[in-house]
């Protein structure tokens, strides 16, 4: 009962973690990147840096050359299916911010609970291509688990071990010139590897803590004349990275990034970062890394009925290559009639093509 006491319904607020998207974003996902196929596979061409050798004498011969080598890699893509439930009697709950005195119209419910529900099973599709672009640079490899911690998917790209190298001293003790002489050989190995220039550094926060809080290191930074690097103030820039500046180390010049984005880890239930806070990826920005979305069919739906006649209003595929991501959608009766399923799924695979482009220091023994 209302009784004397007057009440204003005000707008409801709905807390929800909006995805971050930088490292999946640096993976690009061209239109001929989206398929209906069951597998994928690329043809991968490798050269080295050879030089001409002489002849001398214009009578010898033509010193022959062989065709550049290439390899071919096939890779099946892991498949990612949610579905939500709503029975009749939802029909009649009062949506957040709704008044409670106006009678619910049933059908505009069902569009808004799909579409609110739709909208989490994305964001949760979108953290876990997340979580396989940093399983990638981190490790080369890709293990994606349950909630008991079982493996259900796993690949293993097969990088070189010496992309994946731990810092001889760790970095809460190291000096300044061990710190930067970690990078720098790593970033040798990524040049000689890779046929490319390094030029990006993604720290987790406790390596880059220990990286400008040495003494030499801020040393280095000072001497602006010499112009050796700058520590530029946070600034919030790709999806969620923050740009921290640039550094020049060796033969290279680096623009310097972190990464606070994180996840709730399926098996333990803890917040974890996607950049384990004590690794630093080297990689080359030109590095060519690819975003892949297999199609999801659905004969109900190629023979425009079930989720089309129940739900017009959903589309039944949201693509979207410039934002690297293709959702297939879903909706379907239970057989009494009284419950609705609608279900989002997505086959995505993170590849790093460009394998030698890129690395990862650990600096925490």
């Amino acid at each position: 009962m209302s009784g004397l006491t007057t009440k204003r319904m005000l707008k409801a607020y709905i807390q929800m973690a909006s995805p971050v998207l930088f490292l999946s974003g640096l993976f690009r996902s061209p239109p001929e990147n989206f398929h209906t196929s069951e597998e994928i596979e690329i043809d991968i061409v490798r050269s080295d840096e050879d030089v001409s050798i002489v002849i001398q004498d214009l009578s010898t011969g033509y010193r022959m050359n062989s065709e550049d080598i290439y390899t071919n890699k096939g890779f099946k893509p892991p498949i990612h299916k949610e579905a939500l439930p709503l029975n009749s009697y939802d029909l009649m709950q009062r949506m957040p911010g709704q008044n409670p005195f106006e009678s619910p119209d049933f059908r505009a419910n069902i569009i808004l609970r799909m579409f609110n529900g739709m909208t989490k099973i994305e964001a949760k599709i979108r953290r876990a291509i997340e979580l396989q672009a940093s399983q990638v640079l981190q490790t080369g490899q890709l293990t994606l688990t349950d909630s008991a911690g079982v493996a259900l998917y796993t690949l293993d790209y097969k990088p070189k071990a010496t992309h994946f190298p731990t810092a001889g001293t760790s970095w809460a003790t190291a000096t300044g010139l061990q710190k930067l002489g970690d990078i720098s050989a790593l970033a040798e190995v990524i040049r000689n590897d890779g046929l490319d220039t390094p030029d990006q550094l993604i720290m987790g926060v406790d390596a880059f803590e220990n990286f400008i809080s040495d003494t030499a290191i801020q040393a280095r930074f000072d001497i602006r004349r010499i112009d050796l690097g700058t520590i530029a103030p946070m600034a919030m820039q790709g999806n969620g990275g923050s740009y921290r500046g640039i550094v020049e180390i060796g033969n290279y010049r680096y623009d310097v990034w972190t990464y606070g984005g994180r996840y709730k880890h399926p098996a333990t239930g803890v917040k974890t970062q996607f950049i384990d806070p004590g690794k630093i990826v080297v990689r080359c920005s030109s590095g060519r890394m690819d975003a892949t979305f297999g199609a999801i069919p659905n004969i109900g739906v190629l023979m425009g009925g079930q989720a089309t006649n129940l739900l017009p209003e959903l589309p039944g595929r949201v693509s979207n290559a410039e934002g690297g991501m293709d959702l297939f959608t879903n909706a379907w009766l239970s057989q009494d009639g009284e419950a609705l399923f609608g279900g989002v799924g997505a086959r995505p695979l993170m590849i790093p093509t460009a394998i030698d482009t890129f690395g990862c220091l650990n600096t925490q023994l």
